[in-house]
């Protein structure tokens, strides 16, 4: 090859490494284990009493807080301490809190294994910070005990006061025991019934749901699975357990493209906060909200559309835009709309049937 040619070359293969990436799109797939679940895999809720000792004079105020003492006296007496009713009531602990014991207990765990909980005061203690908490039952929604926590304290936040005056940083009357429980009871977790696993879809979708089944028919072979509705997809499983588990693990990284779903606005009037997706568009309509007034023209044939947004001012915006809220929104802002004002806004477009997507109020 004469040096000629080899330069010709090199520039080809420069020319074809640039171009590769602005020829490759983004997929935009996601696994079948981010958008579904196993039936029967889940977690289960843990809830237990506790006491936590070692406080620095931060503890509960126990006149206020009998149930501190009472839970103190119950506990020393099963240790041979034996107290009176009335030296119980009069106790002082102001190093001691009563706290409520949270945690979850995620399928599959075994006896042994430990789990994480999170302790929450209940009284009127000051801090947490330094705290022990003393072996408490964490039991589920049976009533049976399935873990038993115990260990110390971590708390993120710090405070301190001085003369009256008073400086806290981040939540003192709650933290977290990282593997402060360990699991003294199995839950069964059926893989399954009659040789079929269930897969539940996050959200109810029948274009979804095609999808999952193409794609693990295409990959495991045809009738392995079938939708039995648009979020249920039963999947042939081998019987053997260690087949079943690689089985599952190859479907769950399979990737497909979901549909996206009906369009929706979602807003919580007390944030003021407003989120939507792409598939959220309006009709014509005309709004007048307060000093605002909103105009959107009809569909122009180019696939524009003509938002006008009017203040009492006089000013007047014209957007050359697609008839979809993000363009109505945005003029909105652009002229200073508070969020309460868009919130009413929107509410006034669904009712009138310009909003053509589902509202919804959280």
């Amino acid at each position: 090859m004469n040096k000629k040619n080899g330069k010709w070359f090199r520039q080809a293969a420069m020319l074809a490494a640039l171009a590769l990436p602005m020829g490759m799109q983004p997929a935009f797939a996601e696994r079948i284990k981010d958008l579904a679940s196993i039936q029967g895999v889940r977690n289960n809720q843990l809830i237990g009493y506790g006491i936590i000792v070692g406080l620095d004079n931060t503890g509960d105020q126990t006149t206020q807080t009998p149930f501190t003492t009472q839970a103190m006296g119950n506990m020393l007496s099963q240790m041979g301490v034996n107290l009176a009713p009335e030296q119980a009531t009069k106790l002082q602990l102001k190093n001691v809190a009563a706290v409520m014991v949270t945690a979850v207990l995620p399928p599959f765990a075994k006896p042994g294994q430990p789990i994480d909980v999170t302790v929450s005061s209940i009284g009127n203690a000051k801090s947490l910070r330094g705290g022990t908490l003393l072996m408490s039952q964490l039991k589920g929604a049976d009533g049976q005990v399935y873990a038993v926590a115990q260990g110390n304290v971590l708390v993120g936040g710090v405070g301190a006061s001085s003369g009256g005056s008073k400086v806290t940083v981040n939540h003192l009357s709650a933290g977290r025991i990282p593997g402060g429980a360990t699991v003294e009871r199995a839950v069964s977790t059926p893989l399954g019934q009659g040789g079929f696993v269930y897969f539940e879809l996050a959200g109810s979708d029948f274009s979804t749901a095609q999808k999952v089944v193409d794609a693990i028919n295409k990959s495991m072979g045809p009738g392995t699975a079938q939708a039995l509705d648009g979020r249920r997809v039963a999947v042939r499983a081998p019987d053997d357990p260690d087949a079943r588990v690689s089985f599952l693990g190859r479907i769950e990284n399979l990737d497909i493209k979901p549909e996206i779903g009906m369009a929706k606005v979602v807003v919580n009037p007390r944030t003021g906060s407003v989120v939507m997706n792409q598939k959220v568009t309006l009709d014509a309509c005309a709004v007048a909200h307060g000093s605002l007034s909103v105009v959107v023209g009809e569909q122009q044939p180019g696939g524009g559309a003509d938002v006008q947004v009017k203040q009492d001012a006089g000013s007047l915006m014209n957007i050359k835009a697609g008839a979809n809220l993000a363009d109505v929104v945005k003029a909105l802002n652009a002229l200073g709309a508070n969020p309460l004002d868009l919130l009413a806004i929107l509410q006034a477009m669904k009712a009138a049937g310009a909003l053509r997507a589902d509202l919804e109020i959280i």
